[in-house]
């Protein structure tokens, strides 16, 4: 099958580069919007050329692997696609989307979540193997034709991921906890550190903690601005849920509460013990 990625950043060109190794995939085509992004892409041997958006509509699968707000945009774009065609996005978002899509390509479209990924950006940041071995969430599967199932579950099983089904509300949910409260923490600590440190103080003390958790902080701000515009409501309850839990420790602390202080982060290790 011929494959066709819109967006050649991170994700699209890290699938571009696992694609291209499967026996079934015959071609593998991208679009992008930014040009110097296409020519990175084409230098870096991400596809085999650069196409325009009618000819992406050609393909037999087409990734969006773009921020969530182009991805609403550009399936107003593809309601002219084959019965055949099967769409799959790579957003972290999902109940907006799917309320999105137009109803006459719905069977054509599978939304789909891969759970990885890095905090750099562009197709420099592409990595050969990065879907190895995670999960993929696939939302409200049930809705998407035979087809298309058929077609997303044999990619993403030889792309060697393992897929988990769940529906869109259900996930939106989950990766404002996960994964989006996370980059707004990220970002917010990044800001205060700044706000009061010197740079040559952030330079000479920032360790393993502070750049741990200011990692996320280095990702793409107009991807973010769209996912927290999206999952507004969910992040909203996320963020107001970690202030009572951060208050509560900085009482803790005021009151010199030390046992409290020491169950508090007893309690957020054993975070690990699910994770490790």
């Amino acid at each position: 099958m011929n494959v066709a990625i819109i967006g050649l950043g991170l994700m699209g060109g890290s699938l571009a580069l696992s694609l291209k190794k499967l026996d079934f995939i015959t071609k593998v085509v991208g679009s992008d919007h930014n040009e110097q992004h296409q020519k990175d892409a084409l230098k870096l041997g991400l596809v085999e050329e650069i196409v325009s958006f009618a000819e992406v509509k050609n393909a037999d699968v087409i990734f969006l692997a773009i921020p969530v707000d182009g991805i609403i945009k550009v399936l107003e774009q593809l309601e002219d696609v084959s019965p055949q065609t099967t769409i799959i996005d790579l957003g972290s978002t999902k109940e907006l989307i799917l309320a999105s899509v137009p109803k006459k390509i719905r069977k054509n479209f599978v939304a789909a979540h891969p759970m990885t990924g890095t905090e750099n950006f562009g197709p420099y940041a592409a990595i050969e193997g990065l879907y190895e071995d995670k999960i993929v969430v696939l939302c409200d599967l049930e809705e998407s034709g035979e087809h298309q199932q058929e077609v997303a579950r044999k990619i993403f099983k030889h792309l060697g991921m393992r897929k988990h089904f769940m529906r869109a509300k259900e996930h939106d949910r989950h990766a404002a906890f996960i994964s989006h409260m996370p980059h707004a923490i990220s970002y917010s600590l990044a800001n205060t550190v700044m706000n009061q440190e010197q740079k040559e103080n952030i330079l000479t003390l920032a360790a393993g903690g502070f750049r741990s958790m200011s990692r996320l902080a280095k990702s793409s701000p107009n991807m973010w601005e769209d996912i927290f515009r999206q999952n507004k409501t969910n992040i909203l309850e996320a963020i107001t849920l970690f202030e009572h839990e951060l208050s509560s420790l900085k009482e803790a602390i005021k009151n010199d509460a030390w046992q409290k202080v020491h169950d508090t982060m007893a309690e957020g290790k054993k975070l690990h013990d699910i994770l490790d």
